[in-house]
């Protein structure tokens, strides 16, 4: 398998990128370095504007402002012979914005088609520099980070997006906080209680943005973050076996960490939904890459993100068939979710950007169309999964990639049809 270097990727940690790979997440500039518009501003109202009047939580850097605004229609068991909706969750790691104007880019985006995403957000995106050494991370020295913490100015860009996301229907998760992917300090290492302290530092860093900054006069967060966090994914999807642990006593309700998963029907490990990154095919190539911008990367251009311009039309091409590959095979056979991730970043001129919204747009078309295909949020289709039945979900799990069901889902899904064996662990 190839890997990249964690320093050479911007911060990103380090990770392999053929058939089962892992990934890097969260970098912090632009691969140019150059500074672009920061995206949506905060209102210079002290008020959170959210549904509700703010009722202030903690130091007032969060809260309460009442149930969140533009969410699905609660959601219904299948009925019997029903065929289950196609959802896709598109996410994104790190989440800060760091002037690129990406951020704003893609809620423009899911707002124009009337979509959710998943915001997996970095704690330390939220904490100035100045004062990093309230950063204890485990197994690695104060302060310490392997992605870099952001300036005031894209502090405040980020808090203003975040902010934004949520009042218009986006899911806040975590991506943690200092992304170590090597050495004796990498995630892969720790343990349940270590993944406690790193939890609590993202959280105390969310709810006290406001103590460790200073700045009085922008507007709160308009979510409780100890109700509003119910999932992330782990820097370059490491960790996950003792993370789990603490994300039960936590009340999680599932984790996006798994590498290498398959186009198939989710199980539960420890009561938590496994919700991973999937294998999907890559045009051209007898392997599939994961359904991620730094897995096309890794494959296209190994090591630089800078690789000849004249690469990348077919480079964007071949990204964004890969993406619509993954959502056709599941669409029109066993409609297992799609799951995709990303990352703010102008890697190779920005074509894994572009790659995805074009992917998006054709995904979002089929919706359009009067498909019942759901643009949602990680935490938006656990909701789905939780009042489903036992049963259907065992038979639903039976479907392998790219399997279709026999007879149609009329039959397949038939009151009192015959359940095959689950080809996944029972929920």
């Amino acid at each position: 398998m190839r890997s990249l270097s964690r320093r050479g990727m911007l911060g990103l940690g380090a990770g392999a990128a053929a058939t089962v790979g892992l990934s890097a997440c969260g970098g912090q500039k632009s691969s140019d370095g150059a500074s672009h518009a920061a995206g949506s501003r905060p209102s210079p109202s002290g008020s959170s504007g959210g549904p509700h009047p703010a009722r202030p939580i903690g130091d007032g850097s969060t809260s309460f402002t009442g149930k969140q605004p533009h969410q699905p229609a609660a959601p219904e068991p299948l009925e019997p012979g029903q065929t289950p909706p196609q959802f896709v969750v598109f996410s994104w790691d790190g989440a800060g914005e760091v002037g690129n104007g990406l951020f704003p880019r893609f809620l423009d985006l899911a707002k124009q088609h009337d979509a959710h995403m998943t915001f997996f957000l970095s704690g330390l995106y939220l904490l100035p520099e100045s004062k990093k050494r309230l950063y204890n991370p485990p197994n690695n020295p104060r302060g310490a980070s392997d992605i870099g913490y952001l300036t005031d100015e894209h502090v405040k860009a980020t808090l203003a997006n975040v902010r934004r996301a949520w009042l218009e229907g986006h899911e806040i998760g975590t991506h943690f906080n200092g992304h170590f992917c090597s050495g004796n300090g990498t995630v892969g290492n720790w343990t349940p209680q270590q993944w406690r302290s790193e939890i609590d530092q993202a959280k105390a860093f969310v709810t006290k943005w406001r103590t460790h900054t200073g700045w009085t006069d922008l507007p709160s967060l308009p979510f409780d973050y100890e109700k509003e966090l119910v999932g992330g994914r782990t820097p370059c999807l490491l960790g996950q076996n003792n993370l789990l642990p603490t994300a039960k006593d936590l009340g999680w309700r599932y984790d996006a960490s798994s590498p290498g998963g398959r186009q198939t029907w989710p199980v539960k490990r420890l009561g938590i939904w496994d919700l991973p990154l999937q294998q999907v095919p890559f045009p051209g190539h007898s392997f599939e890459v994961l359904s991620m911008d730094y897995n096309m990367l890794a494959n296209q251009s190994v090591n630089s993100t800078k690789a000849p311009a004249h690469n990348y039309p077919g480079w964007r091409k071949q990204s964004a068939q890969a993406y619509i590959s993954g959502f056709r095979r599941a669409y029109e056979t066993n409609r297992a979710p799609f799951f995709v991730g990303n990352h703010f970043e102008q890697w190779n001129g920005g074509i894994y950007m572009d790659s995805v919204e074009e992917a998006f747009k054709h995904i979002a078309r089929e919706k359009e169309k009067g498909e019942d295909v759901r643009l949602v949020s990680f935490r938006q289709f656990v909701d789905w999964m939780d009042v489903q039945k036992p049963e259907v979900l065992a038979k639903l799990r039976t479907l392998d990639v790219g399997q279709a069901p026999t007879g149609g889902w009329k039959t397949f899904l038939a009151a009192g049809a015959p359940t095959a064996t689950s080809s996944g662990n029972a929920a």
